[in-house]
């Protein structure tokens, strides 16, 4: 039965970032900065069809401040969860849990240990998705769809199913699912509640059927099956009309001539655009990189490998050892083979999307070499912009891969000589076969591009 308390959206988002952010100036302006991505272009495509709302958390101190003086773009709902409770569920389970299960990054000698500190956080993720089931049943309209983002929200569905059985919630995950012997790491009464949670939904969506069908071999093996929740696959593509447009202004062109003076001429150029995330595998990507040096001396002087490692994470320990394991081993092989005139590795570390894109265009080779991810949105957008055609040397563990792999040199991201091999291999691969392949992997990577993406998810869940 419907709430009393029914609103008027008939179309929601629920995720834990919006598509706005504040930040809070000196002298008390707040500076409001709206962001893209899939989302906001689905919700822009919806147009006047529905009203649609956004329900997302406040992240900051800036994000408060407008949610206590009732600041707000319309169709944004943003909620003031308690700091301490955001903290514990995003970053204790969310980032410290989820994260690590779904990606296998577990040190598994001695991690996890799910304790007491594991149990108070996980309250807190109980009362954070709460917050949200809450809000969402108090601003749907009667028979409205609900479309619920990501990990940091897997137990609203179920919540927001107790609340109002008359929505049409969707969930979809932007990550990898676990295989079933490793999410069992997880305590028992965890898992099943995790996927009951998700399966409160009417419709769960994932990046690739590996991920789907990860998910429903945990759901047989933790609860006997799914409950007749219907799953479908949206594998995100990249959005051409925006990359080539943005690609090509003039912050892009002040960027691409810094990097090629940088990088020296007549010198091949193999690219990676990562945040500094344990799953991104960055340092056995240097590894290769310095194995190809070590063992095919011809490649120096002859060869850059520009390396962006945006901070990720910083206010985790583990994030920041790792983003200085990644500048110690560049530094290595600078150290190592880096000549009066050659610097064998350019590494970037502050947050530059034009400085990417430039680096996008001029690449030989993108090195895309994850331990484990949902999709890998760079081994789908180096392709779109690439100015004479680009190698991607692509790991077999990147939900891309299940698109992209007819024309992709596949790696075993574990594998540091297979990788140095591929490196080569993609180097000294001819223009004409390398831009060939780039023109079928732009037309793989933009076959569902991120409204459409969206649109397709809205219209699964209410046909």
């Amino acid at each position: 039965m419907a709430s009393e308390q029914a609103g008027a959206a008939q179309v929601l988002v629920a995720s834990n970032r919006g598509p706005v952010t504040y930040s809070l100036g000196a002298d008390g302006t707040l500076d409001a900065k709206r962001g893209g991505g899939g989302l906001v272009s689905g919700l822009s495509a919806i147009g006047d069809e529905a009203d649609a709302l956004w329900v997302c958390s406040a992240l900051g101190d800036g994000d408060r401040e407008a949610v206590r003086r009732g600041v707000g773009e319309p169709g944004v709902r943003m909620l003031d969860i308690d700091a301490a409770v955001h903290a514990d569920a995003y970053n204790g389970i969310a980032n410290s849990v989820l994260w690590f299960v779904h990606h296998m990054l577990y040190q598994t000698p001695l991690e996890p240990a799910f304790g007491p500190e594991f149990r108070a956080q996980w309250a807190a993720y109980e009362t954070y998705n709460r917050a949200f089931a809450e809000a969402l049943a108090h601003e749907a309209a009667p028979g409205a769809a609900v479309l619920v983002q990501d990990y940091h929200l897997a137990l609203v569905p179920g919540m927001l199913r107790e609340l109002r059985a008359d929505l049409r919630i969707g969930h979809f995950s932007h990550t990898p699912w676990a295989p079933v012997d490793y999410f069992r790491l997880l305590p028992d009464d965890i898992a099943e509640q995790l996927l009951r949670g998700m399966l409160g939904a009417d419709r769960l969506g994932f990046l690739t059927g590996r991920w789907a069908d990860a998910f429903t071999a945990c759901c047989v093996a933790v609860l006997g099956g799914t409950s007749g929740t219907r799953i479908g696959v949206h594998g995100l593509g990249a959005d051409a009309d925006f990359l080539r447009e943005r690609s090509r202004r003039p912050d892009v062109e002040e960027r691409l001539a810094a990097l090629r003076e940088q990088i020296g001429p007549d010198r091949k150029i193999i690219v990676r655009v990562d945040r500094t995330e344990l799953s991104k595998n960055i340092v056995r990507g240097l590894g290769a990189y310095r194995q190809l040096l070590a063992e095919r001396p011809e490649w120096r002087e002859r060869v850059v490998h520009v390396a962006f490692a945006y901070p990720s994470r910083q206010d985790l320990a583990v994030y920041c050892d790792y983003t200085a394991e990644v500048a110690r081993v560049a530094e290595a092989i600078n150290s190592a083979y880096g000549t009066a005139g050659w610097t064998p590795v350019v590494l970037h570390v502050k947050d530059d999307f034009a400085r990417s894109l430039a680096a996008y265009r001029l690449a030989d080779v993108a090195l895309v070499n994850p331990i484990r991810d949902g999709m890998n949105l760079v081994a789908k957008e180096v392709p779109v912009v690439s100015d004479e055609g680009c190698a991607l040397v692509l790991s077999r563990e990147a939900g891309a891969h299940e698109e992209l792999a007819e024309d992709a040199l596949t790696i075993n991201p574990y594998d540091v000589s297979a990788t140095a091999a591929a490196l080569h291999e993609a180097l000294v691969m001819p223009p004409e076969e390398r831009a060939e392949r780039t023109k079928r992997l732009a037309a793989a990577a933009t076959a569902l591009p991120p409204a459409q993406w969206f649109l397709d998810q809205l219209q699964a869940l209410t046909t």
